[in-house]
């Protein structure tokens, strides 16, 4: 390993950049916010809600990275405020969205919707409950997250880094966004919820 903690190996990303491996045990904990460098897209009912270059990324001990999108550079409407809010002993209070988009085959939505349509047949409005989340006001360290938006990569119907297509972190409390690059094993699986 360099200084820097990587090992050198590297995956390739978009327009032959590449990305160091990572293991996800050796970051830090209490959780570190920076930059992301690289093309986050996310894709639901569909079509690309979200398309941002200047992502932020949170790296926690024994977590797969949770990408924090710019509200700015999610489409208009797809964000519906829920009433679950969760607490972060480090980032503070998340309030949740649901994900609200659909259309045609041309790509067209219905802005905003009804949280309680659930999923439409024939390529109606599709709803995923809960499916994303931001710090309104977060606390101090994480400031930098105000003003962003996380998804579960596993409630859409697909997530990307560069043009690497994301697999989810198990279980159903993390967000988690596992590249090629990133080595767990990771928490949120069976029987890890205690590591």
């Amino acid at each position: 390993m360099d200084e820097a903690g990587e090992t050198g190996r590297e995956t390739a990303g978009e327009a032959g950049r590449s990305r160091p491996r990572e293991s996800v045990w050796d970051y830090p904990r209490p959780p570190r916010v920076e930059a992301s460098g690289w093309r986050v897209r996310v894709v639901f009912a569909g079509r690309t809600i979200a398309d941002s270059t200047r992502a932020l990324r949170v790296l926690e001990t024994s977590h797969p990275p949770v990408y924090y999108v710019p509200v700015a550079d999610v489409v208009a409407g797809v964000l519906v405020p829920t009433r679950k809010y969760t607490w972060c002993e480090f980032k503070g209070e998340a309030a949740y969205y649901d994900v609200v988009a659909g259309g045609d085959a041309e790509g067209g939505h219905a802005e905003g919707g009804d949280a309680g349509c659930g999923h439409a047949e024939g390529g109606g409005v599709r709803v995923a409950a809960d499916a994303a989340w931001h710090y309104p006001r977060p606390a101090h360290g994480y400031e930098a997250l105000a003003g962003h938006v996380a998804f579960y990569p596993g409630r859409m119907d697909a997530c990307f880094v560069d043009d690497d297509q994301v697999r989810p972190q198990d279980g159903d409390f993390y967000g988690g966004w596992i590249t090629a690059e990133i080595e767990g094993p990771f928490k949120g699986g069976r029987g890890t919820r205690g590591w």
